[in-house]
């Protein structure tokens, strides 16, 4: 006959055997040695349990959708970003699902709603609705019925709207309406067509942020930067060849590579109609100090940039100026510290649109384990400067 025991009987039967062999060997005059077991040891914790337990401690709302955890002691189950209590490690197990975690008999956190869509992908929707509503609007649509659309009062709206995109409705209008002159600009009959074309209510308002749209005035762009001088240099540093382009505004570009020629024309592509020149001896020096940051990346820059991106593409690069020499952080943590723990692949793509390398210095972005991911001027050359910054 089989017995089945629970884990106390089953332990009370393993007692009773031994008892009954140390009373058999006694009989026999034999005494059973005493041995001490050592205790059961747990099996060792898998990378990605403690991948996800450092999520848990954290909060981390980037990992919301990727797992569960339930609580034994409460039989519920949240998001990873729940601001429950933290529950103790061995009452803690993860599930790939909200139906997984069903399955195993926990019910849904009535705090963090882990069945339901999150807070942050509510708020989300809502200011996707009022950024189609200002892409399609012909003029600037007012923050109080930008706020009417997603039924938010405007105050709430306007910290909402910057908290999902890391910009305020204005700085996004502003953006989007840019991005249609630089097309406008292409077609119109004159600049003035192209302003109000492009959603802006006067030229006068337009022209006071035109260099920060275009990164020139609205004559130069519109002629493809023929206006516009840019000198350049190109000169050998450890890394391969480097070459270094500025505006009289600051630096637009610090390019590595292995073939100085490809270099000039990858410039040439991205300023198709600016004057090249070549730098004078000023520049020569302006070029040893960029040489000098890439031997030494740690040693601190201070040369104007000229910055020339869209305005999430200006938080990400913002937030890697931020990051401090010899120290890395994830495309996740990067996201996280611009307000939009979502946006991952967007700051990726943000990282990988880079044009000032090392002074913007997206080489200290790696992934989330770790490992070093591309880098538009070579891992090679990543892992190279990481190296140099950890060394001091």
């Amino acid at each position: 006959m089989e017995f089945e025991f629970d884990s106390k009987d089953r332990s009370a039967a393993r007692r009773l055997s031994s008892y009954v062999a140390d009373m058999a060997m006694k009989k026999d005059g034999r005494m059973s040695p005493t041995v001490e077991q050592p205790p059961p040891q747990s099996p060792p914790a898998s990378r990605r349990e403690e991948a996800f337990w450092k999520a848990l401690q954290e909060r981390d709302r980037s990992f919301d959708g990727r797992f569960y955890y339930s609580v034994a002691t409460t039989g519920v189950y949240c998001r990873p970003s729940c601001p429950a209590r933290l529950a103790k490690r061995e009452n803690v197990a993860f599930h790939v699902s909200c139906a997984a975690a069903e399955a195993a008999g926990f019910r849904p956190c009535k705090r963090c709603k882990p069945n339901e869509a999150s807070l942050h992908d509510r708020y989300a929707a809502k200011v996707a609705a009022a950024c189609r509503l200002i892409e399609s609007a012909e003029d600037a649509p007012k923050l109080a019925d930008l706020a009417r659309v997603t039924g938010f009062s405007a105050f709430h709206f306007h910290r909402v709207f910057k908290g999902v995109t890391g910009v305020t409705p204005k700085a996004y209008g502003m953006a989007h309406r840019g991005k249609r002159v630089r097309e406008s600009l292409t077609r119109a009959a004159s600049v003035t067509d192209a302003i109000y074309e492009a959603g802006f209510n006067s030229s006068a308002r337009f022209y006071a942020n035109s260099t920060d749209v275009l990164g020139m005035t609205p004559s130069e762009f519109r002629t493809g930067g023929a206006t516009a001088e840019m000198k350049f240099a190109v000169g050998a540093c450890s890394l391969g060849s480097i070459l270094v382009a500025a505006s009289d505004k600051g630096i637009t570009s610090i390019m590595l590579g292995d073939d100085p020629e490809a270099l000039v024309h990858d410039l040439e592509d991205r300023f198709p109609r600016a004057r090249l020149v070549g730098g004078d001896a000023a520049f020569e020096d302006v070029v040893a100090k960029v040489v000098g940051l890439v031997e030494a990346p740690d040693a601190g820059f201070d040369l104007p940039l000229d910055i020339r991106g869209t305005a999430f593409q200006h938080r990400v690069w913002q937030a890697l100026r931020e990051i401090p020499a010899g120290t890395t952080a994830t495309y996740s943590e990067i996201a996280e510290r611009i307000g939009m723990p979502k946006a991952v692949r967007a700051v990726a793509g943000a990282c990988a649109a880079n044009k000032i390398a090392v002074a913007i210095p997206c080489h200290r972005v790696v992934r989330n384990d770790g490992s070093l991911s591309g880098y538009r001027w070579g891992v090679a050359r990543k892992r190279a400067l990481i190296d140099r910054e950890r060394k001091g």
